[in-house]
């Protein structure tokens, strides 16, 4: 969907390389303004402020892929990302988690392993951010390790380098390495992990998050570069100067990736919403943050650069309002061209918990917008059948009992995971379950088929002695 003419679109990039030429980002980091001004960016080392010039912006769209592949320890779960895929993706970064029968809570190890458990049952949901909670009980310095590990341990899926500073986000690189049995030097052009670089909006990169961004780079990693502004806070309150901003701030993150390692993968990422002026309070799933999350898809379009968007809402419980704010995040997701849906599953209260059956809900909506946007099957063969079973039945009368239906009996339509279709009568008497008390069930029977995926002796062997070594290490640093 386009919701920007051409001529606003150009408007919108041209503003944006004003504002990075003439105005500036600010990079914390001496590391990231070294590269920048070895570019012949203009650096101010007292304030920190970088102003690139548009040629060397040009010059990092230009480099940077069109689309790439991400390949973790199984290779049958690799993730193509651009071109006309979408991968979804589970929630990331809660400090608290909930459910119906432990209510909500501090985010610990256990339940951070339920979670991966859960991204693992449900095939919809393609790779993990970071971290779906934070286990709040583990070292600060460490606990990234322990995360790392149960990633690769339950799941066979991509995950997140935590990309605050080089060391953690080397951590991860390696272990993903180490799983698929590669060395550093292999993935540099065979990527097996991602990062989130979030942009610490307005025009400010952290040096901690622009340490990972060039770790990842060195190794040919992805980086998903993502502004997160939230229009009338952290931008102005009008959608064409929220995404002047947000351009420019992606662009820059972009650039900087490209400038450590011409042609390293990196993603357009986008998270502009807006504020409840009345009390300051984040919104998601508004028509604010769809019309942003559209438009900016056009914006990585333009760059031919792939697509992040997000699964977003506000609400405090698993309801009505949980479900039409996720439903219009997603759809905005989808027709904004997104290749990445980050928090595609389970992100409630703003990101501030992680729901388990929010995370079914949302696996609901994720599967029936699959089979909504999945290409049709129109052949010759299926016209003709088609139409023979049309001819087949009497005017006037039904396709129950057709042979054309008796053979796709089991197939033919979605099966939902919670929608339930009884009559009122049936449903009470079942004892009217809501859709969050029918979503419980289902969270708690996909954990009891849940399977570990098998990991070689020698691999996991080798992964829980790099823990060992690092965690050592970590703590004679902290020492």
């Amino acid at each position: 969907m386009a919701l920007l003419g051409e001529d606003q679109l150009q408007a919108v990039h041209e503003a944006s390389l004003a504002l990075l030429q003439d105005v500036g980002v600010e990079f914390m980091g001496a590391a990231a303004r070294a590269v920048f001004a070895s570019a012949g960016a203009l650096v101010d080392e007292e304030t920190g402020v970088v102003r690139i010039p548009r040629e060397i912006v040009e010059y990092a769209v230009a480099a940077a892929p069109v689309h790439f592949t991400v390949t973790p320890r199984n290779p049958e779960r690799r993730l193509e990302i651009g071109g006309d895929r979408i991968a979804f993706g589970l929630v990331a970064g809660p400090p608290t988690v909930h459910d119906r029968i432990g209510g909500r809570r501090t985010g610990n190890l256990d339940d951070y392993v339920t979670l991966v458990k859960l991204a693992q049952c449900f095939d919809v949901i393609h790779f993990l951010g970071n971290q779906p909670t934070s286990p709040q009980e583990l070292p600060v310095g460490t606990r990234h390790l322990d995360t790392y590990l149960a990633n690769l341990t339950y799941t066979d899926r991509t995950f997140h380098c935590l990309a605050i500073g080089r060391a953690r986000t080397l951590d991860g690189i390696e272990m993903m390495a180490i799983s698929r049995g590669l060395t550093l030097e292999q993935i540099v052009d065979d990527p097996c992990v991602l990062t989130i670089i979030s942009v610490n909006s307005p025009r400010r990169f952290d040096e901690a998050m622009t340490d990972g961004l060039m770790a990842m780079a060195e190794f040919g990693q992805p980086a998903v570069v993502t502004p997160f502004t939230l229009m009338g806070a952290m931008t102005p309150v009008t959608l064409v100067a929220a995404l002047i901003q947000q351009n420019a701030e992606a662009l820059a993150g972009i650039t900087l990736a490209q400038l450590v390692r011409p042609g390293t993968p990196v993603v357009y990422g986008a998270f502009t919403s807006n504020v409840d002026l009345r009390s300051g309070a984040p919104a998601f799933g508004t028509p604010e943050n769809a019309r942003a999350t559209i438009a900016a898809g056009q914006l990585a379009r333009l760059y031919r650069i792939p697509y992040r968007a997000s699964n977003a809402s506000a609400s405090n419980a698993v309801d009505a309002q949980a479900a039409y704010e996720s439903q219009m995040s997603i759809w905005s997701g989808v027709l904004g061209g997104a290749h990445l849906l980050y928090h595609g599953a389970g992100w409630m209260e703003g990101g501030l918990t992680a729901s388990f059956e929010k995370i079914v809900l949302d696996v609901e909506m994720l599967q029936m917008m699959a089979v909504t946007i999945a290409p049709a099957d129109v052949t010759a063969a299926e016209i003709e059948e088609g139409v023979a079973a049309i001819a087949d039945v009497a005017t006037g009368g039904h396709f129950f009992g057709s042979p054309h239906t008796l053979a796709r009996y089991e197939t033919a339509f979605y099966e939902p995971l919670i929608s339930n279709w009884q009559n009122y009568e049936s449903w009470v008497a079942a004892g009217s379950p809501a859709a969050d008390e029918r979503a419980t069930l289902v969270w708690q029977e996909a954990l009891a088929r849940y399977e570990r995926p098998p990991l070689r002796p020698d691999v996991e062997q080798r992964l829980d002695a790099f823990v060992a070594r690092r965690r050592a290490e970590l703590r004679d640093v902290d020492h």
